[in-house]
């Protein structure tokens, strides 16, 4: 799981302090770079991005000069910047400063799921509270956990979303004939490959399918994202090796998690209880 824990860059000057974050998009995949800010005085200089910039405030007040005006954010906005777009960003008064995740996607990343390629954002400050808070919150837990395969299945299904609520690009079909199929040949490669698994956008092609149409053709017939199905995999694999006397240090890479925290975090999300209380349940009984 090396190439999921890529580089990251920490500064911090007084109340000032930012954290760089790169995820792999799939294993082996492209890079995606995650900041998480918090800054009471800090002035960007006016500059640009190749990505769109997407951003959701999550404290204070920032002023951002875009396309000839002024964006003021608040806490629960999402912001997005389209590429080549000049932009600068600072505090929005003297006393609260500005907090934000945000996150640099390639183009391609917002047009799986519409037609006309790259979208374009006639308005760049968006009020929708609940896409912010999944924005947030995968933010949150990647920028910790930078999984390929969570980072595959969850930012592209949610950057489509964004482009299709509130770009001008056309959104395409949802229905994707033969889900169930499609998930069941997904699930038994995931399965299959269960240290490092493919990378999404390598099964979707040898499907004849988009990203997207994968995502949405699994979610449909499982109701779940597949990082997430073999999460749960993962734990009944685990809770095998712990029954048969292994550690849960050692039981981690064995069935394809990070590391012991990884598998604790998804163990417990479905168990209910973290691996070594397992472990020693099921040690006592026998």
């Amino acid at each position: 799981m090396t190439e999921a824990v890529s580089a990251e860059a920490v500064s911090a000057c007084g109340p000032e302090q930012a954290r760089w974050r790169r995820a792999r998009l799939g294993h082996g995949g492209p890079p995606l770079d995650l900041l998480t800010a918090s800054f009471r005085r800090h002035t960007y200089a006016p500059h640009a991005h190749d990505e769109y910039t997407i951003g959701v405030c999550v404290g204070g007040y920032e002023v951002i000069d875009y396309r000839g005006g002024h964006i003021r954010t608040g806490a629960g906005t999402i912001v997005v910047l389209d590429p080549g777009e000049m932009h600068t960003g600072g505090p929005g008064n003297a006393t609260d400063g500005y907090a934000y995740r945000a996150l640099y996607a390639a183009p391609s990343l917002l047009g799986e799921g519409a037609t006309g390629g790259a979208p374009h954002f006639p308005e760049p400050l968006l009020d929708d509270p609940e896409l912010a808070l999944a924005l947030a919150r995968a933010h949150a837990e990647l920028s910790s956990c930078p999984d390929p395969l969570e980072a595959e299945s969850r930012v592209p299904w949610l950057l489509t979303a964004l482009a299709r609520r509130h770009s001008a690009a056309r959104p395409l079909p949802d229905r994707v004939p033969g889900a169930a199929g499609i998930a069941r040949t997904v699930r038994d490669r995931l399965a299959d490959e269960l240290t490092a698994p493919p990378a999404l956008a390598s099964l979707a092609a040898d499907l004849g399918l988009s990203r997207y149409q994968l995502l949405r053709a699994f979610r449909t017939a499982t109701g779940i994202p597949p990082y997430a199905w073999l999460a749960q995999y993962r734990v009944g694999r685990a809770r095998v090796l712990l029954e048969a006397g292994l550690r849960p240090a050692e039981v981690a890479g064995l069935v394809g998690f990070a590391d012991q925290a990884h598998l604790t975090r998804w163990f417990r999300r479905v168990l209910g209880v973290t691996p070594a209380v397992y472990r020693n349940s099921v040690q006592d009984t026998r």
